[in-house]
């Protein structure tokens, strides 16, 4: 019986989760995005998240180092370690937690398993300048706002009009003309 545990063992013994996991992790710090299975990535959501937060910057040197062996030991790649404390540590410096983002991407055809998409949140320009953008306030100006009809209604006198070529009546042929 299975009461209260939440790990998900993803179908495989102990050292084989974690090698998997461990590859999974080393990859998505590498790449910044992968894709994989839901399942799997709902795991590797739980693994490296705590890792990223051990990157954030301490106050003695000491802790810097055990830090950088403690996420060694979880990761067992010394250009993804690097690469977390040198590259994504600076990026999610401010941020409280949250480093991963799960996206659905629909099912595998070959054997209908969930597919997912999970990156680092810092990491995409399309998500992260919209939301910029969308939490800037709106300016303040003096000027008064005119009715939104007269606006539409010189914009249309001012385009040209163009006649659609679909609508016009097909030009008469030789072969389209019945002989009499």
């Amino acid at each position: 019986m299975r009461h209260g545990d939440k790990q998900n063992n993803l179908g495989r013994k102990k050292a084989h989760r974690d090698a998997l996991l461990m590859n999974l992790a080393c990859q998505i710090i590498t790449h910044k995005r992968i894709v994989t299975t839901l399942a799997k990535a709902k795991a590797l959501r739980k693994y490296v998240e705590p890792l990223i937060t051990k990157t954030k910057k301490s106050a003695n040197k000491e802790e810097i180092m055990h830090n950088h062996r403690v996420v060694f030991s979880y990761l067992n790649d010394k250009i993804a370690v690097k690469e977390l404390f040198t590259v994504v540590a600076p990026k999610i410096a401010t941020r409280p937690g949250g480093y991963t983002r799960i996206i659905k991407l629909g099912i595998r055809p070959g054997d209908n398993a969930e597919k997912a998409m999970i990156e680092l949140v810092d990491f995409n320009e399309i998500y992260g300048n919209s939301i910029a953008t969308a939490a800037e306030p709106a300016k303040k100006t003096r000027r008064s706002k005119a009715p939104a009809a007269p606006k539409k209604a010189a914009a249309e006198a001012e385009a040209p009009t163009t006649e659609n070529p679909t609508t016009e009546a097909p030009a008469a042929t030789d072969e389209a003309t019945p002989a009499e």
